[in-house]
């Protein structure tokens, strides 16, 4: 199936981790693309590296983004990101591959939107592919199998919380 976990809310990313541990408990496999990232410090690669439950390649660089006019190493490594995932998916290398903020990366044009959705609907019934991240694009979620839209309805950061270690990264 195709799953998009897309919308303002957070938890999109915690949602498809969360899959990926309950399918380990029958000894599926997991392969998680994290677009956008690359710090060792997120609590997912922290506790990745204790527990071994999937692997993670994050295929972005820990710097600011600027969607407008990005640079051109970050349209660079979010194309050779994708090109890695189709790799493990044609492969079926995996039971479930998560693309984690590939919404936003189609969303803003850092990779072409029907390529992409072309691709993925040709391996949707063949493996899970999960995809998060703001913004889906109407293409992806026409497609998809299962869309969930998390909506921020209230959330501590905007009352001054600063981001907690272990629960918003």
């Amino acid at each position: 199936m195709l799953q998009v976990y897309t919308g303002t809310g957070k938890g999109k990313t915690t949602a498809a981790l969360g899959a990926a541990f309950r399918a380990y408990g029958y000894g599926l496999k997991a392969v998680m693309f994290s677009f956008l990232k690359n710090d060792e410090n997120y609590g997912e690669i922290k506790a990745n590296q204790k527990l071994e439950l999937l692997k993670i390649y994050q295929v972005g660089r820990d710097a600011f983004v600027n969607f407008h006019n990005p640079d051109k190493i970050d349209l660079e490594m979010a194309k050779d990101g994708w090109e890695n995932a189709k790799k493990i998916i044609a492969d079926h290398s995996a039971d479930i591959v998560i693309l984690d903020e590939i919404n936003l990366v189609l969303a803003t044009g850092m990779l072409p939107v029907q390529e992409v959705v072309n691709f993925l609907q040709q391996y949707q019934h063949k493996m899970e592919i999960i995809t998060t991240g703001r913004g889906a694009p109407k293409e992806l979620t026409d497609i998809a199998d299962l869309v969930t839209d998390m909506q921020e309805v209230k959330h501590y950061l905007s009352q001054g919380v600063v981001s907690r270690n272990g629960f918003d990264h």
